[in-house]
């Protein structure tokens, strides 16, 4: 299955970049997805996933290119389907905020996850973790709750701290 959702999004990818009207993309699209099946080990699932997919395409239109002798140019402004939606800083964030939600049970992290960070909305992740919509507003709203308590009393001291 993700196969072929990639494959959907591979071809437009590879047929905007080509010279020819896009006569070569399906066979990129097939040779990335191969490549993709046979490097999945080297995904790290810390990271997103679309960017890892992505590079394998760019350079396997790269090399596509190479074979043809072709050296394409394109304004920047189209470059950025190249690169990933996050920075490092997206990434120290993620692994503080993962860090954060460890402190709570597994059933409410997942319910903070799914509302807060994924933008499902309230019913859609009551019925996936078997709550009812009311217990799951309680229970985000008490999860939050203790952790800005948390951390809000760890911050304060250690904001004391600064001052000594």
């Amino acid at each position: 299955m993700l196969l072929r959702d990639m494959g959907a999004h591979l071809r437009p990818f590879f047929s905007r970049r080509l010279f020819d009207g896009g006569a070569d993309a399906e066979d990129l699209v097939q040779e990335t997805l191969i490549a993709i099946h046979a490097k999945r080990t080297t995904w790290d699932r810390n990271q997103p996933f679309t960017g890892w997919a992505y590079a394998i395409a760019r350079h396997k239109l790269i090399d596509h290119l190479r074979r043809r002798g072709r050296r394409p140019t394109h304004p920047l402004d189209e470059a950025s389907d190249l690169f990933a939606d996050h920075t490092v800083e997206d990434g120290a964030t993620r692994a503080d905020l993962g860090r954060c939600l460890s402190l709570l049970p597994q059933r409410q992290r997942r319910l903070i996850e799914d509302v807060r960070l994924k933008g499902m909305t309230v019913a859609e992740a009551a019925e996936r973790h078997g709550y009812s919509v009311t217990a799951a507003k309680v229970s985000i709203h008490r999860s939050m709750k203790s952790l800005t308590a948390r951390f809000a009393t760890a911050e304060t001291a250690g904001n004391a701290s600064d001052e000594d």
